[in-house]
């Protein structure tokens, strides 16, 4: 009886624990801890430039976000969780990418001191299996870290929400992963 008791405990145990969603062969956390709360995989695709796959992007949040002025106008901790694919994308690449993103989306924020700070946060290049993370903050600011190493943060509430739009906005960096960051895939 013991061991019948033992084995629906642990059958139980287990079956509550969601298991990582699985995208080209990386294992995403189906949650992650931001700020002391629970954030849920909102959902996941690849950035792709032409046919090359260059990283996933992954939308964690607290509550179901599934269109682009939804996530927008959510106030809460957000999570842009960018798990490199590519063998190697020069930080260059990535500052004037994430400038175009903020360009396409934001226009009034184009050449703001936020933007030259955040931009400048990356400094290094970005390798296959490198972790990127961008907090979306409730407060309002903007924190990155590049494989558990912070970057730092950039207070700025119009700059969380242009960082969010690059993604999620108006003119995506890429269509097909704005659909899966909004688990529409």
């Amino acid at each position: 009886m013991k061991n019948l008791f033992a084995a629906l405990v642990l059958t139980l145990f287990f079956a509550s624990q969601s298991p990582a969603v699985e995208v080209a062969g990386v294992n995403l956390e189906p949650t992650v801890t931001v700020n002391s709360q629970q954030l849920k995989l909102n959902g996941s695709g690849i950035r792709k430039k032409w046919f090359v796959k260059v990283y996933i992007g992954s939308l964690y949040s607290s509550k179901r976000l599934s269109t682009g002025p939804e996530a927008l106008l959510d106030s809460g901790d957000k999570l842009i969780r960018l798990n490199f694919l590519h063998s190697k994308v020069e930080k260059e690449k990535i500052s004037e990418v994430l400038g175009e993103g903020l360009a396409n989306n934001s226009p009034d924020l184009v050449g703001s001191p936020e933007v030259k700070k955040f931009l400048s946060l990356f400094t290094a290049d970005f390798f296959k299996s490198d972790i990127v993370d961008l907090i979306l903050n409730a407060d309002g600011s903007v924190t990155a870290s590049h494989n558990g190493k912070s970057l730092g943060s950039v207070p700025s509430t119009k700059l969380a929400k242009a960082v969010l739009a690059i993604y999620l906005g108006e003119k995506p960096a890429d269509d097909s992963l704005k659909k899966g960051m909004l688990g529409k895939d």
